[in-house]
């Protein structure tokens, strides 16, 4: 009986020493019953560079994106410069006058700059000011066909616009996850500087984030010392794996020329606009009617704030969201469905991107105490053009 339970001892023993060594080095072959659900997405922080690199520099990256970036050629028409302009082309008018030859200043102005190819349906991203005045505009892919584009819709806001040619296949770009960007990261720059035709510049991500610049009214620019130069407006901004994290819209330049200085939009701000614009023609943006400014050290020691943080409601709105809310000037808007207010830029963007008649959480510092206010979030006005 005794050897017995020693046999069985025994055995028991190797069987658990042979699961054991199934599970440390084929952990799956006890599972071969399940279904593995496989979902491919990138992982922050990680990126498919080859560790050769330095060798090969960034072609790999730069053969990806070159085909998705176009180049933008834009005509308008000038003005008539006097009253008689208008007859020229009437009969009568050249009975009595004769032909009259076209001036330089009747001719009609051209502008160029990029775009990125963001749909294999023909939509092309670009910025505003590049097609804002533009009475035709051509557009010519890498492959040197040229073709004519209209415009789908535009955001003067973000200074965005979508264009629409009539093609199909288009070998559209790959969008980079938005929270892999990290200031050092290397990035190039692709466009159309001077007409020259298309060109690659390479540079390093220098800043993130960058405001208050004056350019837009939604500033979150990524900014770069990739050179930018007349042209690249509209153009690609990719990273080493020839994804596209931005959209070259503007420069710092006493001269005209790249300084080393330039700003890009973040491609998850583009892209935003763009899914925007393609579904309705235009953008939609949140808006509860408040003015609102910086808080300065002083401000923070005149309202007992614990930090220099959120911005001051310098104004609200009769009848709008805020008004409705019970929300007053002088409160100091700190955070807004749980999202820190950092400066009044900051505010703005919270604020575009929430949903109208949608509630909104809005923490608030009244009386040295933090409040909660709910408010029904409205659609942001179109601004009002007053004519001279």
């Amino acid at each position: 009986m005794k050897r017995i339970w020693l046999i069985f001892a025994q055995s028991v023993t190797a069987c658990l020493g042979l699961l054991f060594v199934l599970r440390a080095f084929y952990p799956n072959l006890l599972e071969a019953g399940k279904q593995a659900i496989v979902i491919n997405q990138v992982e922050t922080g990680t990126s498919n560079v080859s560790p050769n690199i330095a060798r090969v520099g960034y072609s790999i990256a730069a053969k990806k994106a070159m085909p998705s970036v176009v180049n933008i050629f834009t005509s308008s028409k000038m003005p008539e410069t006097n009253a008689h302009e208008q007859f020229k082309d009437d009969p009568l008018y050249k009975h009595f006058f004769g032909e009259q030859p076209d001036t330089e200043d009747n001719q009609p102005e051209s502008s160029l700059g990029s775009g990125v190819i963001v749909s294999d349906k023909g939509l092309i991203l670009t910025n505003d000011h590049v097609v804002a005045s533009a009475d035709e505009i051509e557009v010519a892919l890498a492959d040197g066909r040229k073709l004519s584009a209209k415009v789908v819709g535009t955001d003067p806001d973000t200074d965005l616009a979508v264009l629409q040619v009539n093609a199909k296949d288009l070998p559209a770009i790959t969008f980079s996850a938005s929270d892999r960007l990290n200031v050092g990261d290397v990035v190039l720059a692709i466009g159309n500087p001077f007409g020259v035709g298309q060109t690659v510049t390479q540079g390093i991500v220098s800043a993130l984030g960058r405001n208050h610049l004056g350019i837009n009214t939604y500033e979150n620019f990524i900014q770069t010392d990739a050179s930018i130069n007349p042209g690249n407006s509209g153009g690609a901004l990719i990273d080493a794996d020839g994804n596209l994290v931005g959209v070259n819209s503007a420069i710092y330049s006493r001269n005209g020329g790249s300084m080393g200085i330039g700003f890009a939009i973040p491609a998850s701000l583009a892209r935003q606009v763009m899914e925007q614009i393609a579904v309705s023609g235009s953008v939609t943006r949140g808006w509860i009617g408040i003015e609102a400014q910086d808080i300065t050290p002083e401000l923070a020691e005149s309202f007992k704030l614990a930090q220099v943080r959120g911005s001051l409601i310098a104004g609200v709105l009769r009848n709008s969201p805020a008004d409705v809310a019970g929300i007053k000037a002088g409160d100091v808007l700190l955070a807004i469905n749980g999202k820190e207010v950092a400066d009044s830029s900051s505010m703005l963007n919270l604020i575009a991107v929430l949903k109208p008649n949608e509630k909104a959480v809005l923490k608030i510092a009244r009386a040295e105490k933090e409040i909660n206010v709910s408010v029904t979030v409205g659609k942001r006005p179109k601004p009002v053009v007053v004519s001279k």
